[in-house]
């Protein structure tokens, strides 16, 4: 028993800070009363869902690795960053409301007077080591320092690409305060965020900060950063309701009817931020594809187009099978298709959403041809020809595509 002791103390001892702390004490006793913890595990809404690749672990290899697919889940130069500046922040925004997109889920929206962070992540991987992961495509627009007092940082789920620790142990040396789903404040804790500072919330849960009333609504996806994945966080979407402006951030999940009684109870929305990268067929339960992305918009706004959609957790991360840009192009179609306003701003650029709104498709510039054409390719070409690029290959499928260099 001692020597079994002695390699349990051993391997607490081995384990990456980045893993975090498992929950414990009150908090574990809080999550084991939630109504969504059910037979030791959090429940997603509308049922099971599969949270690891379903079908054959060969067919998903051989996709993921074939050579000319991960070259196109690239960008075949560099990203066009908006090198965000104080200036650019530092004067309130005209309208009452303002986001900047920083790449993937993090954005910062000042809204009535207060900034609130979503999901900020500042390092270079999203991963517990800093030698392997997936790595940044673009640099962060500004450095975090740069991004002036922030009134709350709210956290959706503990996965890597959205709980970044380097960046919260930055920021635990603020006065800011978090948001966090039931369950992530023990990460937290752990990296030095002390219990006072901390909103930690089951779904339908609602904290004030300042004149701002904020919101863990559900979302359909799950947690884990260890090597065991206990299910003991919670996963949330969110709602942040100002005394003019109302704002709504996805985190990740997957389509679910859920987002009409979210839109019906806490909107409508002057803008969503929406998951619509990093989807596969072989996840379809946690992950929206475009389409499905457009689609929870026009939910959580009563059925109609209204708002304006910003399109996050793509372009900065390779994280699934599908080509980098196709999220960016794919959303503009669905967008278009039903009317609805849709925001596609450089990471980086700050915009309003009651203002002129970024509709530049910046991507095609550095993008590769995808395996399958756009939904209209048409369209695509005569934009990229108008716009004097030399790369018409893009609305060509991969068998017709130029060879690239490097």
């Amino acid at each position: 028993m001692a020597g079994s002791r002695s390699l349990s103390s051993g391997l607490r001892a081995l384990r990456p800070a980045a893993f975090g702390a498992d929950p414990g004490g009150e908090r574990l006793a809080r999550i084991r009363s939630s109504p969504h913890f059910k037979d030791g595990v959090f429940q997603n809404p509308g049922g099971p869902s599969r949270i690891r690749p379903s079908g054959s672990g060969r067919e998903f290899a051989k996709i993921y690795f074939d050579k000319d697919a991960r070259t196109r889940r690239v960008p075949r130069g560099g990203i066009p960053v908006h090198a965000t500046t104080l200036a650019d922040i530092a004067r309130p925004p005209t309208t009452g409301l303002r986001l900047t997109w920083s790449g993937h889920s993090s954005v910062l929206a000042e809204i009535d007077g207060q900034r609130v962070l979503f999901d900020p992540v500042w390092g270079e991987r999203c991963s517990p080591f800093a030698f392997a992961g997936p790595r940044r495509l673009h640099p962060v627009p500004l450095p975090l320092a740069a991004l002036g007092p922030v009134d709350v940082v709210v956290i959706s789920h503990d996965h890597y690409d959205h709980l970044d620790m380097p960046t919260i142990k930055a920021l635990a040396g603020t006065d800011t305060l978090f948001a966090v789903p039931l369950g992530v404040g023990a990460h937290l804790e752990a990296w030095g965020v002390s219990p006072g500072r901390l909103r930690e919330l089951d779904w339908h849960e609602s904290t004030r900060v300042g004149g701002l009333t904020l919101t863990a609504t559900p979302a359909r996806h799950f947690c884990g950063r260890g090597l065991r994945n206990t299910q003991h966080t919670l996963w949330a979407s969110w709602t942040v309701a100002g005394e003019e402006h109302r704002i709504f951030h996805s985190g990740d999940t997957g389509y679910f009817a859920g987002f009409q009684d979210i839109g019906a109870a806490y909107g409508p929305f002057d803008a969503t931020m929406i998951q619509i990268g990093a989807y596969s067929d072989f996840w379809p339960d946690i992950h929206m594809t475009p389409e499905e992305g457009v689609r929870a918009h026009l939910d959580l706004q009563g059925g109609g187009p209204a708002g304006v959609l910003l399109p996050i957790h793509w372009a900065t991360f390779n994280l699934a099978p599908h080509a980098w840009a196709e999220p960016g192009e794919w959303t503009k179609d669905a967008a278009e298709a039903a009317g609805q306003a849709v925001a596609l701003p450089r990471p980086g650029e700050p915009f309003e959403p009651a203002g002129k709104l970024p509709a530049d498709p910046w991507w095609r510039a550095v993008s590769r041809s995808i395996d399958r054409p756009w939904r209209a390719p048409r369209a695509v070409e005569i934009a990229v020809a108008e716009s004097g690029a030399s790369d018409l290959d893009l609305a060509a499928p991969a068998s017709e595509a130029r060879p690239e260099a490097g």
